[in-house]
């Protein structure tokens, strides 16, 4: 049994994980396009401000690939997979024959047509070499313009405000975050982030990348022209399904999978965000590109590529990341459109305090908690479990809810099993 992962991500390291469970013994060949450890992307921002070391990246200890026994290919790119005679074909010619495989290629930079992507000092911000590039150019004073005002674009803007840079952020919606924020709680954020001297043109697009051979500044669909040493494209993120576009596998936005994360050929398997998994709020499956749900995703791969039956019941978004010390929770829908929603809303602007809890007959199916999250993980569970909260919701939002304000028997099965967010 040769088991064979294309990743080095949180989906691919749950596959080692789990395949260990079950088959100590059996090797596995990684295959990845980064020459890198495993290392957390989420923390890319603060290695572009200095706050965190290459080191203290890692997602695994340095030993992780020998005592699991992994071969690893790294810096070497998947090009192709041939589900009939079950190899994958590098972009050195190599080819890598698998008995199971795993895809777990994460996602790739969506970069909208605009005029002047090709000049010099224009990046992208997902990868640990995006950082190095960045870091190769950037100095204190210089002008930055961040295409996109998400997760990606804000945690940039964060990373390069505090090296001295002058960062603008352009952003097509009319508001930050506009994904997991209503105007509410974006309010909230984008005023943070101001005060920290980084500044906004909402309800706008870049049209062109202006200057030479170098990005010299940008062209808005509003008619502005912004200076810029360095411009970030950070529009979003899609799923990097490019390795199986020749192949008979299945894809819709995402490579679709069951609730084993297999895909629609037999032996081979897909997690993480190049992977549409079962949502556990919309009732379908949608592409969930968050790290818990990749990892969660790549072990229920591991566990059953390896021979043992595991479910992946599902997930839904989920977000939980802060910016200059404002911590922020959001989860499921957080803009509710349509009949049969009700809204639980709780702000203190002074404090920067804003929770909402959106019900849908009686079942929570999302929330926003800004400044105050400490709580969030029960709701969590809520949504999870999709419990019933009509005889407490008067309780959700009180500063003390917990698992007190429960009924009794609720309570008790909760204390009993825990309120850990499993895999399976």
């Amino acid at each position: 049994m040769h088991y064979v992962i294309i990743g080095n991500s949180a989906a691919a390291v749950g596959a080692v994980e789990g395949i260990r469970r079950v088959d100590k013994h059996n090797p596995i060949t990684l295959i990845s396009d980064e020459p890198y450890h495993t290392y957390s992307r989420p923390l890319i921002s603060y290695l572009l401000a200095g706050k965190v070391t290459e080191e203290k990246m890692l997602y695994r200890g340095q030993d992780f690939y020998e005592k699991n026994n992994v071969t690893t290919l790294l810096g070497q790119k998947a090009i192709a997979i041939d589900t009939d005679s079950k190899a994958v074909k590098l972009e050195n010619n190599k080819v890598i024959i698998y008995d199971k495989l795993l895809i777990a290629t994460g996602g790739t930079p969506f970069i909208p047509p605009m005029d002047g992507l090709e000049k010099k000092n224009v990046f992208t911000f997902i990868k640990m070499a995006d950082v190095k590039a960045i870091s190769d150019v950037v100095v204190a004073g210089n002008k930055a313009v961040i295409i996109g005002a998400g997760l990606i674009g804000l945690k940039a803007a964060e990373g390069l405000a505090s090296l001295g840079v002058d960062v603008t952020i352009v952003e097509l919606a009319n508001r930050v975050l506009s994904a997991i924020l209503d105007e509410e709680g974006a309010d909230i954020v984008q005023k943070n982030l101001e005060k920290r001297g980084i500044k906004f043109e909402l309800n706008t697009s870049v049209k062109a990348i202006t200057g030479g051979e170098e990005a010299q500044g940008v062209t808005l669909s509003n008619g502005k022209a912004l200076p810029a040493d360095l411009v970030v494209v950070a529009v979003g993120v899609r799923p990097n399904t490019e390795v199986v576009e020749s192949s008979k596998i299945t894809v819709n936005r995402g490579i679709v999978i069951d609730e084993k994360c297999q895909t629609s050929i037999e032996n081979v398997y897909a997690a993480g965000d190049v992977a549409e998994g079962y949502d556990l709020i919309f009732a379908q499956n949608r592409v969930l590109p968050i790290l818990p749900n990749a990892y969660c995703q790549g072990e229920t791969a591991g566990l059953n590529m390896a021979g043992s039956e595991s479910i992946f019941s599902g997930g839904f978004a989920m977000n939980s990341i802060g910016f200059y010390g404002l911590p922020m929770i959001t989860a499921g829908i957080v803009k509710p459109e349509g009949d049969g929603y009700e809204v639980l809303v709780k702000m203190v602007p002074e404090q920067n305090l804003y929770k909402k809890i959106i019900l849908k007959d009686n079942i929570v199916v999302g929330f926003i908690y800004l400044n105050e999250v400490d709580r969030a993980g029960i709701i969590t569970g809520l949504i999870r479990e999709k419990t019933n909260v009509s005889d407490f919701k008067q309780e959700l939002l009180k500063d003390s809810f917990g698992y007190i304000d429960l009924p009794q028997k609720l309570r008790r099965s909760k204390l009993l099993k825990g309120d850990s967010a499993s895999c399976q």
